[in-house]
């Protein structure tokens, strides 16, 4: 996995980002964590989770 400075922060965040859009809405929560656990497992650090995706 590649990763990239997140500005003045000396955070080192993966390329590659996991959006969580329809966690919670089209994916159910099993299904979910299974997909977060091999997220992470590959590598992936930079987790989208903002609040408004299944609201609107």
């Amino acid at each position: 996995m590649k990763y990239r400075k997140l500005g003045k922060t000396g955070l080192k965040v993966s390329e590659i980002c996991l959006g969580t859009m329809t966690f919670g809405n089209q994916i159910d929560e099993a299904e979910s964590v299974k997909l977060i656990r091999w997220t992470i497992d590959a590598g992936i650090n930079f987790i989208d989770t903002a609040d408004m995706y299944v609201d609107g």
